[in-house]
């Protein structure tokens, strides 16, 4: 990622001679924004998979703060299948609703400026992740929560937890942010989706070359021929 930035403000000069002088700023930015886009592409089909979040510890969402001495009581009787059950619907949720965030990600990076591509390139290593999250990160809120409702509604799940979350939020009795369950799972599937987005990153970053098109690779090509 340092030889990209070192080619994308070389390539500003006008002194250059050989394979940079045929480069531009312009093509340097549009080949990071290739590169991220198969990152989030690789984010968004990994996570929408069946599992995708079930099966990642790093981000699979567990049972609300307000659920847990049932979860244990449930295990101690040994009727842990029931928690179970639970956890795999709330994770089934955020499967079935990160596929809607592609598209939102994706418009992003189409509006990405030259100076929001510096910025990334210059910033630390979540930079992109960081964009991503400030302008699609609401749009993404709004689309999750219509399909986290329509699968939690199948289960008659989300209206029992608010009836009893809702007012132990008001006593303090847990965080305001957990008591409506469809909310809770969308925060969490939004944040699982930005950790997924920051781990593309993070290889991009480690392994430009593995990761790139051939716009990108052309890019290298200009510093390295």
């Amino acid at each position: 990622m340092r030889r990209l930035l070192i080619c994308l403000l070389v390539s500003a000069l006008p002194a250059l001679a050989g394979g940079l002088a045929s480069l531009s700023s312009q093509e340097a930015g549009k080949g990071l924004k290739e590169a991220l886009g198969q990152g989030v592409a690789q984010a968004v089909g990994k996570l929408s998979a069946v599992d995708g979040f079930l099966g990642d510890p790093e981000v699979r969402i567990p049972l609300p703060p307000a659920l847990h001495k049932a979860e244990a009581l449930l295990r101690d009787l040994g009727q842990g299948r029931y928690a179970d059950e639970l956890a795999t619907t709330l994770n089934r949720a955020a499967e079935a609703a990160v596929a809607e965030a592609g598209p939102i990600l994706l418009d992003s990076l189409r509006r990405m400026t030259l100076e929001d591509a510096k910025a990334i390139l210059q910033g630390p290593d979540d930079s992109a992740t960081q964009y991503f999250r400030k302008a699609g990160g609401e749009a993404i809120v709004a689309r999750f929560l219509p399909k986290v409702h329509a699968a939690t509604v199948k289960v008659k799940l989300a209206e029992d937890y608010d009836r009893f979350a809702g007012p132990a939020a008001q006593f303090g009795l847990m965080d305001a942010q957990d008591a409506n369950l469809d909310q809770y799972i969308t925060r969490k599937a939004v944040d699982g989706l930005f950790l997924m987005v920051a781990r593309q990153e993070k290889a991009i970053r480690a392994d430009p070359l593995g990761q790139a098109s051939k716009l990108l690779r052309k890019v290298f090509g200009a510093v390295h021929p």
